[in-house]
């Protein structure tokens, strides 16, 4: 039987994208339409996957929920709170390793705290449980130079978490490592949104993973983006299967990727772009 677990997530809203929309002006000033009307919705404790061909605005969309770029149009809401830029709220992990050199493992996981005042006993404390939960506890007094890839990116994932951010963006965060640490990162944030009341939205443009790891895959169409679907990952019935291989086997699971991969393809360029 597969390792499943019942989704912990509640009808509580935590972010809400209206109508969203991006228009970058270039330095020519031409105008490119990155985005046009995306709207979506994210409950509390869910792992939302956004899903589409290159290009399309994925990335874009996960930025100005960091707050890290504005929409041209549109308002995006966590807790009910308007999104007007970068807050601790929001907390972004991104594909390319992000740990001070300088600074151990547990220090690196410490900063974000030391940043925001936190006394020095509750933030080696809380460092400690979230190196445990990503389990680099052996590691703790490691640098970053003696780390593999993927213990780098655990160290990211301790850092962020530590400022218990209301949201975890993470763009591409897996996407350069090697297959089988790729597949360990993958079960390890599993974990973590079960024992914790993380809500996550992570950009890929793997199938595989998105199937794995999303709880609902919002779908975009190629440029400029717009959703063609938002959904939950039926196949799982509303579980989250702890096992990679336990989920390709599932019933369902070729189906849902046959089908994810035939909007890939609709979505391909028919003239040159």
């Amino acid at each position: 039987m597969p390792s499943t677990n019942t989704l912990r997530q509640t009808d509580i809203t935590k972010l809400i994208v209206e109508r969203v929309g991006k228009v970058f002006t270039l330095a020519d000033g031409q105008e490119i339409n990155a985005i046009s009307d995306v709207s979506f919705s994210v409950k509390r404790n869910e792992y939302c996957v956004l899903l589409g061909p290159s290009g399309c605005g994925k990335s874009t969309v996960l930025r100005m929920i960091a707050g890290l770029e504005t929409p041209t149009s549109g308002t995006m809401l966590l807790d009910d709170e308007l999104i007007l830029g970068p807050d601790r709220d929001r907390g972004m992990i991104f594909q390319n390793y992000t740990s001070f050199d300088w600074l151990t493992v547990e220090k690196n996981v410490e900063y974000g705290m030391k940043c925001n005042g936190v006394p020095a006993k509750e933030r080696k404390e809380m460092a400690a449980d979230f190196i445990d939960l990503v389990r680099l506890t052996k590691f703790k007094n490691a640098y970053p130079s003696q780390l593999s890839g993927g213990m780098k990116q655990r160290v990211a994932i301790a850092r962020t978490l530590a400022n218990k951010p209301g949201v975890l963006l993470m763009d591409e965060p897996f996407g350069a490592l090697d297959a089988e640490t790729r597949w360990n990162m993958q079960e390890l944030m599993i974990s973590i949104l079960e024992s914790t009341d993380t809500t996550v939205v992570m950009v890929t443009h793997d199938i595989e993973e998105a199937l794995f790891l999303g709880d609902r895959i919002v779908f975009f169409s190629s440029h400029p983006g717009t959703i063609l679907e938002d959904g939950p990952v039926a196949f799982k019935k509303g579980q989250r299967i702890g096992v990679k291989e336990d989920a390709l086997v599932m019933k369902g699971y070729v189906e849902a990727e046959r089908h994810i991969m035939a909007l890939m393809r609709s979505q391909r360029p028919t003239t040159d772009e």
